[in-house]
């Protein structure tokens, strides 16, 4: 299941804690082994989960995309965990299978995506590829499609899950078993 056995959950006794993991087992991600695992240190995992929540609840920038980003992140990460889960907002929201298969692969020139969505898309692989190239030319280009504050919210967006996503990775761990969760083969 994952190199650092995930606490049982009746062993978490912390309320906070418990709250923003029925926060993000509402929204999908991450499932619940995340929080168990990190309820090994209760104050870290509360940050985490703050964090966590907050980007994705976040709503400058369309959730759909951002969905589909974190998932791109998770594949380039080679996150089999971050990778298989989906944001039960962003499928509610209309996201398929399809539009996160394209998002992850030859978006350029697809027609599903706008001129915005594109760059927003370079803009996390670049991050992950080379953050060095992206230039003020770069940020000029994302400033006609967002605003700073949206800017921002991708940023830290990008830079959180992946370095979430690279975490888990090293873990080896895996979604719990859900229904609703389907699993890439990514």
């Amino acid at each position: 299941m994952s190199r650092v056995a995930p606490l049982e959950d009746a062993a978490i006794d912390d309320p906070e804690l418990r709250a923003l993991m029925a926060r993000a087992a509402a929204l999908g991600v991450p499932d619940p082994l995340f929080a168990r695992i990190l309820a090994r240190v209760p104050g870290h995992a509360r940050v985490l989960l703050r964090a966590l929540l907050v980007t994705h609840e976040a709503d400058g920038v369309d959730h759909r995309l951002k969905e589909i980003i974190r998932i791109a992140l998770a594949r380039f990460a080679g996150d089999r965990y971050f990778a298989a889960l989906r944001s039960t907002r962003a499928r509610a929201a209309g996201l398929d299978e399809a539009r996160i298969e394209a998002g992850c692969g030859d978006y350029e020139d697809d027609p599903r995506f706008t001129e915005a969505e594109r760059a927003a898309l370079r803009y996390a692989e670049q991050m992950y590829l080379d953050a060095g190239k992206i230039d003020a030319a770069f940020y000029a280009d994302l400033k006609k499609h967002y605003t700073e504050a949206q800017i921002m919210e991708l940023g830290a967006f990008i830079a959180f899950h992946y370095s979430m996503q690279v975490f888990m990775r090293s873990l080896d761990a895996v979604p719990l078993p859900h229904p609703a969760v389907v699993s890439p083969a990514h």
